[in-house]
């Protein structure tokens, strides 16, 4: 199988649902209210949804309302459109109406196709239940006309069947029988997931199911996809859906489902690095960000004292726990108690300073961080170094990647990326890394 993607994106930072179909006098509102976002409100992949978020009475009309929606605001749409429709392991009955849903949105007298990126199939199951899919979408494109290859496919892994399968995609994608080199997202549904598991919790929340996104992110690192995370139902509570963004990042997976225009311009800014770079204390598993006064870092909290009680003299008290120490000896304990999140800039400007030492035929350099810390009053210098050799700056080139890859694909964010960094921030990070 080729190390190719498929597809452009290299990155999805949303997967935002719509309904097709809802109650009342204009039952397309839904439609043609996300048809016209833009900027950081507007998602990556746009998911106009005739399966869970319809209603089953409602879904023929749905398929008539995408239609038309597509039809007329397509072409202005900022990012993908792939519509869900239903299917399901099972049932042979629900798989067929999703093979006709999905013949009625692409016939080309009805307009929406060239503005179809692909579709969302939903309750896959083993291997060979993605070949039907994949199978329905390919006697589509020869039906209409078009080039075998052109839909795209993402999966929705909502089962124990499809998690397992993902172990063995990457030896299937790429054989003559089978167009599998369509798919494009792996997109996790703990909701559906945890049911066919049988899970329970106390409270009857949905477990947080760790390893299905850490499967899914391998998988979908080993076949050549793009993982993203499934819903986040407590839309209120933005901070814990950051906290789940950042747990997913560090396991390989950018992009989330949002079921609102608000967690969409949060989970389109949240993966992009920060504008500022901030120094944070790591305190009984706790990161407290330090106030940055005159570029100086403040703590100003109960779990953490500091008093000079001599020239080198010192006693620092972290959670009721007292050290003695001299300078040197604080140093390296307030090294071990902080950490430093960098900003786009710091990140260009060392990524930089790394290429010059390479070009130069230098195979590492040191990189410092230095701050001050002020503790109740005392103030304290502490710098620490950083090795960067090639793995260290192929890691820093994760964020920028994706920075590049958003200013490539959404030039409609472009006003808003450079109100956030800069544009000359913006210029050097679009050239980072660009010569290899």
């Amino acid at each position: 199988m080729s190390s190719d993607r498929n597809y452009e994106r290299e990155f999805v930072r949303t997967f935002f649902t719509s309904p097709t179909a809802v109650g009342g006098e204009n039952s397309a509102k839904m439609l043609q209210s996300a048809a016209q976002l833009r900027g950081m409100q507007a998602p990556d992949t746009w998911i106009p949804d005739n399966e869970d978020a319809t209603a089953p009475s409602m879904r023929d009309e749905g398929v008539q309302n995408l239609v038309e929606v597509v039809s007329e605001h397509g072409a202005s749409f900022p990012g993908e459109i792939h519509p869900r429709v239903v299917w399901h392991r099972d049932d042979p009955t629900t798989r067929y109406e999703g093979f006709k849903q999905m013949l009625e949105i692409t016939d080309p007298e009805n307009g929406a196709v060239e503005h179809i990126d692909g579709f969302v199939i939903p309750e896959v199951g083993d291997l060979d239940d993605w070949k039907k899919a994949d199978e329905f979408l390919t006697i589509i494109e020869n039906e209409h006309g078009l080039e075998e290859g052109r839909l795209s496919m993402s999966v929705i892994i909502e089962s124990g069947e499809a998690e397992l399968a993902m172990s063995d995609l990457r030896a299937e994608k790429g054989k003559p029988s089978n167009n599998l080199e369509r798919l494009f997202l792996l997109v996790d549904g703990q909701v559906d997931y945890t049911k066919d598991m049988r899970a329970m919790t106390p409270t009857g929340e949905l477990p947080a199911w760790p390893e299905l996104r850490h499967n899914t992110s391998r998988g979908a690192s080993a076949a050549n996809c793009i993982a993203v995370d499934g819903p986040y139902d407590d839309i209120r509570d933005v901070e814990g859906y950051r906290e789940r963004m950042v747990e997913n990042r560090a396991m390989g997976m950018t992009g989330i489902w949002a079921l609102t225009p608000g967690q969409v311009v949060t989970a389109n800014e949240a993966p992009l690095p920060p504008k500022t770079g901030s120094w944070l204390l790591e305190l009984d598993d706790d990161e407290i960000e330090l106030d940055d006064e005159d570029g100086r870092q403040v703590y100003d909290g109960d779990e953490l004292s500091l008093e000079q009680v001599g020239d080198d003299s010192y006693v620092l008290r972290v959670d009721g726990e007292e050290l003695e120490c001299d300078g040197e000896e604080l140093h390296e304990e307030l090294l071990d108690l902080t950490t430093y999140v960098p900003s786009m800039d710091d990140i260009v400007d060392s990524m930089e300073e790394f290429e010059a030492a390479k070009e130069a035929g230098k195979g590492a350099i040191a990189m410092t961080q230095a701050t001050t810390l002020v503790i109740d009053d005392v103030e304290v210098d502490i710098a620490k170094d950083r090795m960067w050799d090639e793995a260290t700056y192929q890691a820093a080139m994760t964020p920028v990647a994706l920075f590049q890859d958003v200013y490539e694909h959404r030039p409609d964010q472009h006003d808003a990326l450079e109100e956030m960094y800069g544009a000359d921030i913006v210029e050097r990070a679009m050239a980072v890394g660009t010569d290899d």
